[in-house]
């Protein structure tokens, strides 16, 4: 049931692994660990070029496994059985809605309106492509989103030489392993982040 979807974005590649919406994946014999269930989006920014993606999950530290990215290349976001080697390879998926320059994605949803909604957050949303995915996750939870319940959210944005730092691409990323509230402590790094960046372009 894994897989991946792609969407061009200008010469960008987004794309993801899921299983079904619906669906849980039957256990297999061997897995390191447990079924990510959990909704993501992947979206990228025509203006300033940053593709990038959100996660949230009952499951600790979603973040560590479930994002990738490669600026010039894409992101994916791995869910339901977690294979890192999935970002790079970007194989076929179910259980999404695509939007215009995002898809969304999970599996162990209080119900489709949770994909609906973030595809709506996203592309109503301004500014920062950090404020776009995490409307989008807001928006995801808001309308039942895991339903198991909030541990973790992550967050991850590339674009070439776009980092802080020389020959740098990552622009942003930002974990929150465990809460009981992950989207509102992301919020808090996402709004921390947004003013550092605003310092550094105003000098």
């Amino acid at each position: 049931m894994s897989g991946t979807l792609k969407f061009s974005a200008a010469a960008l590649l987004a794309c993801v692994s899921t299983a079904s919406a619906q669906e849980s994946p039957k256990p297999q014999d061997g897995l390191p660990w447990p079924p990510v269930h959990t909704f993501s989006i992947p979206g990228y920014d025509s203006v300033t070029g940053e593709v990038g993606a959100a996660v949230q999950s009952r499951m600790f530290s979603v973040g560590n496994g479930v994002l990738w990215g490669e600026a010039d290349v894409g992101v994916a976001a791995t869910q339901a059985i977690v294979d890192v080697s999935y970002g790079p390879k970007a194989t076929e998926s179910a259980g999404y809605k695509i939007g215009h320059f995002c898809s969304a994605q999970g599996n162990i949803l209080a119900g489709p309106g949770v994909v609906d909604s973030m595809v709506a957050a996203f592309e109503h949303t301004t500014g920062y492509l950090s404020f776009r995915l995490l409307a989008a996750i807001e928006a995801g939870q808001l309308a039942g989103g895991d339903k198991r319940g909030m541990q973790s959210a992550a967050m991850l944005i590339v674009k070439k030489d776009g980092g802080v730092w020389l020959h740098n691409d990552v622009v942003l990323r930002l974990q929150v392993d465990d809460s009981p509230e992950p989207i509102k402590e992301l919020r808090r790094l996402v709004e921390q982040a947004a003013q550092q960046r605003e310092r550094r372009t105003s000098r």
